[in-house]
């Protein structure tokens, strides 16, 4: 194994590279601290474990199990590669073989034949289930135990291996979209697993937040009820990543309350050595490397401007500390920011736009994995993990052609078969590197990995951890790179390493009240059994109540005395998209053989997989010939292309109620509902590697409407005025304010931009004065528009300053460009930006 220090030096390329590390962190090892087995845990499992290496738990797993053993609902919330599978595992399987116990000492009398105890096992992904089975079989063959029936159940088991796990398995691994689609609508098949189930295993339920987690809250509310309508009171189990206040975010996952949830957050495993590198692609001279942008989405209208730098002091070298209680840098040098703002830069300053995060990390990916590293890199994108491994491979080949197949990407979309060899292949060494998307961020087991590359801010400090935490993973070192794309958040905080490393993590946020999420889940609740009215405090109280007369109003319900009823003969539960991909997956197929390449989700298909695309797989390229969106089909052929395709599309924003609204003089800050409506108009067709355009068509699909939350401030007349903000200046300082606004949000609520959008009008049709908008992109909200409107005049300030501190002329990717813009980010006036937020800011409250 390449030990930390000397990938560093491969990271660094001996001192060429080193000004592009902004900050070096050195997290210690840390001691691991075992523990007795409990007295109750089942020898035979106890022995299976010790076969597979674990003489002893560590005192966090111990503790867990200790508790759901005794009834309690427990959520352990420790870091990544620290066992918490066994802690779930042990008492729920424990339970279950004493269950057998019991059934086969006197079979001769009919008291001592019992009911066997069931547990429910699920997670965000397929993968991860699959993942589980296969560690639950190495288990139970090192324990010898032949009495334990596990398996796998979701949408692509089949009829006959379903009534298989209906009427016999002990323990069955699922996911929450099983649940609402199957399980539950269908619950009498499923009445032995019901009444019998003693243990629900929740596992990375970190990553059920957003209107997701909601959704899956819903679920398992759901789930309780049904089971304690056959007479069952499961206990839940959860495993999560480090986060803030897990006992509050379990509690409102499962619907009880914060005291009915015991946490164990003290991590008894150990951990190697950990170092953690900040990274700024460096400037593009005025070119770059033949495979400098084959992923454009991070900054495809970087342009070099002609601007001359001003004089400035030779960078220093990389801030590098012990431990995460480091002194910080010293400040970085005085630079030349917009006109008048006398600010300090947090980058160096010149007006040359940088390379782009996925042409940096292939560029790292191919020395490590030159050196001898194994890596995983994670992107942000399924485009970007394609184009990443494309490029590395690309790389390898000019220095070993045989280590270019020891590349591959991973990303969702792949069929199973596709997933499960990949993950075979980087376990056993016969891959050295996946690109990935964050599809591998959850728990599959992959461990010795001697790196983490990862391209661009993962949305939040909880998936940063995650993802990092699978560097040196079972005790060992391990090095771990966060390169930044040229965005707001991502410059702030590779020039901030406070902000990463000194700031405590999330909490998972999702609220199991909104309306939008909530409504369906009545009707479905109601279709499996009558909702009655001492059950409205499982779904929200008063505000559930509210929406069964709405419902009922509207006919989707009916009210009888003893209750809700759903009286309709299709399925309730097709109501709600747990996902929300906007319906089922769009199948990729290869026209000339009918093969099923992979699946695009249906939110995303018009900008994806539109007639004229181009879609990769493994490195390979496609050309969509049709997109049949009733039948969720794209037809593609195989061909060799060297030009990709970028979608445009036009939003209009309506405001539907206006919730919440401030004064701040001449301003109006507002939270309600909008509807937005997208529309993919065509797409431009780039030259690769060079993204010179080499043509544009016109598409002609159909309109979406999305109802959401959002937040908009207005700018009246008079404050455009006093910026000294003209007519034609106006749309872009909105435009401009408004990116960097949704830049900068994930700071203060837990998303990124990717869960916003926005829109900017110099004179918007329903508050007839200059608004900018930024909204949810999700139905219903998800929490993230209300939080922006608390904290109003914080964020508004974090945007100026982020603007007012980048040092390029017009604006670029790092502060006022956007890599999802529609408009191709223009217009767009920086200077004007920072002029009309100190007018707005001048008037916001002390």
């Amino acid at each position: 194994m390449v030990r930390p220090g000397e990938l560093l030096d491969v990271l660094l390329a001996a001192g060429r590279r080193a000004d592009s590390a902004t900050h070096v962190r050195v997290l210690p090892a840390r001691d691991g601290h075992p523990a007795d087995w409990p007295a109750w845990a089942d020898p035979d499992l106890v022995r299976g474990y010790r076969a597979l290496g674990v003489e002893r738990p560590w005192t966090h797993q111990a503790h867990a199990a200790d508790s759901a053993w005794s009834g309690r609902h427990t959520v352990l919330s420790t870091s990544t590669g620290s066992g918490k599978s066994l802690a779930l595992w042990l008492p729920a399987l424990t339970a279950v073989r004493a269950d057998v116990a019991a059934g086969t000492l006197d079979p001769g009398r009919i008291e001592s034949v019992t009911r066997r105890g069931t547990t429910l096992y699920l997670c965000p992904t397929k993968a991860l289930a699959a993942d589980q089975l296969a560690g639950l079989d190495r288990l139970l063959t090192a324990a010898g135990t032949r009495d334990l029936r596990v398996a796998t159940c979701d949408g692509d088991t089949s009829f006959e291996e379903r009534r298989w796990v209906q009427d016999h398995a002990d323990v069955v691994l699922t996911n929450p979209d099983f649940l609402h689609h199957a399980l539950l609508p269908q619950h009498r098949r499923w009445t032995r697993l019901l009444a019998s189930l003693r243990y629900v295993v929740l596992d990375e339920c970190h990553a059920f937040r957003g209107v997701f987690g909601a959704h899956v809250a819903l679920v398992l509310r759901r789930l309780r009820r049904l089971a304690e309508s056959y007479g069952a009171h499961p206990v839940f189990l959860l495993a999560s990543a480090t986060t803030s206040d897990p006992a509050a975010s379990a509690a409102r996952l499962i619907g009880v309350e914060p005291e009915q949830v015991t946490a164990v957050t003290e991590d008894g495993s150990p951990a190697g050595r950990r170092t953690f590198v900040l990274w700024q692609p460096p400037e593009l001279p005025g070119g770059d490397g033949p495979w400098s942008a084959l992923l454009p989405e991070d900054d495809p209208w970087a342009t070099a401007l002609p601007v001359p730098a001003p004089d400035r002091e030779p960078p220093a070298a990389p801030d590098v500390s012990d431990s995460p209680q480091a002194a910080p840098a010293a400040p970085p040098p005085e630079g030349s920011g917009p006109l008048g703002t006398g600010e300090r830069l947090v980058a160096e300053a010149d007006d040359r736009p940088r390379r782009t995060a996925t042409a940096e990390v292939a560029d790292l990916l191919a020395d490590l994995t030159a050196a001898g590293a194994r890596t995983l890199a994670f992107t942000r994108s399924r485009r970007g993990a394609e184009s990443v491994a494309t490029t590395t491979r690309a790389h390898l080949r000019e220095i070993d052609p045989s280590l270019a197949s020891a590349v591959q990407a991973y990303r969702g979309g792949y069929l199973p078969e596709e997933r499960r060899a990949l993950e075979k292949a980087i376990r056993s060494g016969e891959l050295r590197a996946l690109a990935t998307t964050n599809a591998l961020e959850l728990g599959v087991d992959i461990a010795g990995l001697d790196a983490v590359l990862i391209a661009g801010w993962p949305g939040t400090r909880v998936s940063l951890w995650q993802q990092a935490g699978r560097a040196g993973r079972a005790g060992a070192d391990g090095l771990v790179a966060l390169v930044a794309r040229e965005d707001p958040l991502d410059t702030f905080l590779v020039h901030h390493p406070g902000s990463i490393f000194d700031t405590p993590v999330e909490a998972t946020v999702f609220d199991p009240t909104n309306p939008y999420v909530l409504a369906p889940h009545l009707c479905a609740a109601a279709a499996e059994l009558p909702v009655r009215a001492g059950e409205l405090d499982l779904f929200g109280g008063a505000r559930a109540g509210q929406l069964l007369d709405e419902l009922v109003e509207r006919g989707a319900l009916r009210r009888r005395p003893s209750g809700w009823y759903w009286t309709h003969a299709e399925p309730a539960s097709r109501l709600t998209d747990l996902r929300g991909t906007g319906g089922d997956p769009v199948r990729v197929v290869e026209s000339a053989t009918g093969r099923l390449l992979g699946t695009v989700d249906a939110g995303s298909a018009d900008a994806t997989v539109h007639p004229g695309a181009v879609y990769v797989h493994q490195g390979l390229t496609f050309e969509v010939d049709e997109l049949h969106q009733q039948d969720a089909v794209a037809l593609v052929t195989r061909r060799d292309l060297e030009h990709g395709t970028w979608a445009r599309w036009v939003s209009t924003t309506t405001i539907v109620t206006t919730d919440a609204q401030v004064r701040w003089g001449p301003l109006t800050w507002g939270y309600g509902q909008v509807d937005v409506t997208t529309q993919v108009i065509g797409y431009q067709r780039k030259h690769l590697p060079d993204m010179q355009v080499i043509g544009y068509t016109d598409l002609d699909l159909p309109a979406r409407t999305l109802r959401t939350a959002a937040v908009w401030w207005t700018a009246p007349a008079e404050v455009l005025e006093a910026a000294g903000v003209t007519a034609e200046l106006a749309p872009g300082a909105l435009h401009a304010a408004e990116h960097a606004s949704i830049g900068l949000l994930p700071l203060l609520a837990t998303c990124d931009r990717w869960d916003l959008g926005g829109l900017s009008s110099a004179l918007h049709v329903d508050t007839e004065q200059a608004t900018v908008f930024v909204h949810d992109a999700l139905a219903g909200g998800a929490g993230f528009a209300e939080r922006g409107f608390t904290l109003g005049a914080t964020w508004l300030r974090a945007t100026r300053d982020a603007i007012a501190s980048c040092p390029c002329a017009t604006g670029c990717p790092a502060c006022v460009q956007s890599p999802k813009c529609g408009n191709g980010n223009n217009p767009l006036e920086k200077h004007a930006a920072v002029r009309l937020l100190d007018a707005v800011l001048a008037h916001a409250p002390a």
